[in-house]
């Protein structure tokens, strides 16, 4: 059984660690204020402190940036944070596609048939694995 302690993020904290993530620069009181429509600067600091006293930002010169990782398995493409399991939907959904198309049987088999359900299946499960962690960084 977890207690609330086991994990220093919640609420605003992790909304503000979120942000942090998300923009991957340095950002400073202000920025994280007006970025999370905080009612004040004293509360978005409140909410630095926190995560700089847990290790999980710190503060350089330019401004505050993410110091640990607690989103693991995530890849950032660009302004993009994705989780690694959006490979694997990727690589399943090709490998659908060329079997429809450019493997695709005169007459049907029972080995094809396999084939497609166990692509269809595993992209489904890696979609859904994708969409819960995503929701980690996501949501509001």
């Amino acid at each position: 059984m977890s207690s609330k302690s086991d994990n220093p993020l919640g609420g605003t904290t992790l909304r503000v660690y979120r942000y942090l993530y998300k923009t991957g620069k340095p950002l400073g009181i202000h920025d994280v204020q007006r970025g999370l429509g905080l009612s004040s600067a004293s509360v978005a600091e409140y909410h630095l402190k926190k995560l700089l006293r847990d290790g999980l930002i710190k503060e350089g010169g330019s401004g505050y940036v993410v110091d640990r990782v607690m989103f693991e398995n995530m890849v950032r493409l660009g302004g993009w944070v994705l989780p690694f399991q959006a490979t694997y939907a990727a690589f399943f959904v090709t490998t659908l596609a060329m079997l429809v198309t450019i493997f695709r049987p005169t007459t049907l088999t029972s080995s094809y048939v396999f084939a497609l359900m166990v692509n269809i299946v595993a992209f489904g499960v890696s979609v859904y694995e994708a969409w819960k962690a995503a929701r980690l960084v996501y949501r509001d």
